[in-house]
């Protein structure tokens, strides 16, 4: 038993199994908070204070058994359960240092012997030409572990109990590392909370998102189940903008795209993106919930800028308290409307991409959201890569997130985004190399589209009078789809885009 005087000894498991103790690998266990007194509850026990000098007296998560029926299971039929291994485990998994030198034995085995086949004699063979047979505890206690399980049926729930047992330890570990870096007063706290974030939200990427490998059989029966429904009107092709030609050449939003509408300043960037979140989540009859992470203006302008729209009142009128009779009973059916819609707004300046990835997964869980717009991408952060690799590692990173996003969630993401000023030297004319740090953008974005209005660029005012409305949705990028110019109209005293060659049919 170790001696509960001496709080420096911290218990560790030997390659054997065997319960021992050793120096604390972290000088931040040794200060914080003490046991504190209940004050005379029944019992009279203290209660347990996290980061007391006992905390290093507490064993990690561990369970031998478990560990050692994976590595049976593996030594007995290693043609059809270490492929499984290498895809569901790691060797992070393995706590007890022998149990992982010899878990990476035999996938090294399985991967270098001609059609993986390898078991007792030559796993021992290769631990000892490696010198690494003495530290896993000698020839017996690998023959041993063939003998641990009689069946490999229980591979997949042993598994889940290394999985279980390696979570609560990164959570330990990364927390105690946390508490350690806190005490020291860092000087940029924000920063701080995002590598926190970052920490937490790893351990989940590397344990929950590992989706099964889709043989092509059922990925040729999802398909044909999606036809047959969008063949009898079950199903539509995508979710529609509402905009006929772009839903034409798209076939509307899909689940798992990032779509990237870029535009230099005061283009209506935001008008634009917003009237298609009506679209989704106000007009249709079925409305699909959507999230809007508003980076750039509060919730109140945002929503007062959509009553306008939707109302089509002007907004100077609504801003300097000037609405007519007829304007407050129209505003007032549109506020009653929007009130029902399921959208939700959050406009937290200077989110991260960690901050938003976690609010995203929440309203999924909550309200199913089947839609994103995020205005915009260059006001994400990831401060703490910023802060190790420069703005171009920063957006890369960012854009991967949101595309990473899109994918999990299974739902479309539209992100807007600024153009530099290369535009505006050649009259206006977009181009997708106009993207400010475009690479990482361009490379994941599955649509690029790019919002411009001729009459901002007119020469003259004779020539502005005539291009003035006129608006352009250029797709310059589609994954899966054609590229073009599409026309659109632009009503400015309303903030609101329409089809141009058919806004006089009805809506879809």
């Amino acid at each position: 038993m170790p001696d509960s005087a001496n709080p420096s000894q911290q218990p560790y498991i030997d390659p054997a199994g065997q319960s021992h103790h050793q120096e604390p690998y972290n000088d931040s266990l040794k200060s914080g908070p003490k046991w504190k007194d209940k004050g005379g509850k029944k019992g009279g026990k203290d209660k347990y204070q996290p980061g007391s000098p006992d905390d290093v007296l507490r064993s990690m998560p561990v369970d031998a058994d478990a560990e050692r029926a994976v590595l049976s299971c593996m030594l007995k039929d290693p043609t059809n359960i270490v492929p499984e291994a290498v895809t569901e485990t790691n060797p992070e998994f393995f706590y007890i240092p022998a149990h992982r030198i010899i878990y990476e034995m035999i996938v090294h085995l399985y991967q270098t012997k001609p059609n993986g086949k390898l078991d007792v004699i030559l796993l021992n063979s290769e631990l000892a030409d490696k010198e690494q047979l003495d530290r896993v505890g000698g020839p017996k206690f690998v023959a041993d572990l063939v003998d641990d399980v009689p069946t490999t049926a229980m591979f997949s729930p042993y598994v889940e109990v290394l999985k279980k047992k390696f979570i609560l330890r990164r959570v330990i570990a990364d927390c105690t590392n946390c508490a350690a870096e806190a005490y020291e007063h860092p000087e940029d706290a924000a920063v701080f909370l995002d590598s926190v974030e970052k920490k937490i939200l790893k351990i989940r990427d590397q344990t929950e998102n590992e989706k099964e490998i889709k043989s092509m059989k059922t990925s040729v029966c999802n398909v044909v189940q999606s036809l047959e429904e969008i063949i009898s009107g079950g199903a539509s092709l995508g979710l529609m903008t509402g905009f006929k030609d772009i839903d034409k050449m798209t076939n509307g939003l899909h689940g798992g795209e990032m779509i990237v509408v870029a535009a230099r300043p005061a283009m209506g960037k935001t008008s634009f993106v917003m009237n298609i979140v009506e679209n989704i989540s106000i007009e249709r009859e079925k409305k699909v919930p959507s999230a809007i992470f508003s980076l750039e203006m509060s919730a109140e302008s945002l929503v007062q800028r959509v009553l306008c729209s939707r109302a089509q009142v002007h907004m100077s009128k609504l801003r300097g308290g000037f609405l007519g009779k007829q304007d407050f009973p129209k505003l007032m059916k549109v506020a009653g409307e929007m009130a029902e819609a399921p959208i939700w707004i959050d406009d937290t300046p200077g989110l991260s991409i960690n901050e938003l990835r976690a609010k995203a997964r929440r309203l999924k869980q909550q309200h199913d959201i089947g839609f994103i717009a995020i205005d915009y991408l260059q006001l994400l952060k990831a401060p703490d890569t910023a802060a190790r690799d420069g703005r171009e590692k920063e957006v890369a990173e960012i854009s991967g997130g949101i595309k990473g996003i899109a994918k999990e969630l299974d739902i479309p993401i539209i992100v807007l985004a600024q153009l530099n000023r290369q535009p505006d030297s050649r009259g206006g004319k977009p181009k997708m190399s106009d993207l400010r740090e475009s690479g990482s953008i361009e490379q994941d974005a599955d649509l690029v589209g790019l919002l411009m209005r001729p009459e901002y660029y007119a020469e003259d005012q004779e020539d502005r009078d005539e291009k003035t409305g006129e608006a352009e949705f250029i797709i310059a990028k589609q994954r899966n789809g054609g590229t073009g110019e599409i026309p659109l109209q632009f009503t400015k005293e309303f903030m609101r885009f329409s089809d141009r060659a058919y806004q006089d049919d009805d809506d879809m």
